[in-house]
């Protein structure tokens, strides 16, 4: 069980930052496929975001699972709310629901 330090710091990462991906290596230099298909796809909404690469730190990458309660990575947050991992992400992306749900949060995407 990750401890009430690692949750802090989760907590403080999803909420003050609009759009969040916890995955394996860097949005530059993904470590992991899924990791890379949901980078491809904020890149082609031109979302701004800010990955944590779960590689790094083991604390992290154990805490993130348990807080979301979800056992894979990547896992993208928006204004605080868990949204989901790679196979969801792309299956909202193809119907356009990341588009709005971005838009509805008032974060900005390419037109």
């Amino acid at each position: 069980m990750a401890n009430n330090v690692v949750f802090e710091r989760i907590k403080n990462e999803v909420t003050g930052t609009p759009v969040v991906l916890y995955m394996k290596g860097t949005p530059v230099f993904p470590q992991c496929g899924f990791s890379a298909a949901v980078v491809q796809i904020l890149s082609e909404l031109g979302v701004k975001f800010k990955g944590v690469d779960v590689l790094t730190d083991p604390e992290i990458r154990q805490g993130i699972k348990e807080f979301s309660s979800w056992p894979t990575i990547p896992q993208l947050y928006v204004k605080g709310e868990f949204v989901g991992g790679c196979d969801i992400i792309r299956e909202m992306f193809e119907t356009g629901e990341l588009q709005q749900l971005f838009e509805q949060k008032g974060v900005p995407v390419r037109a």
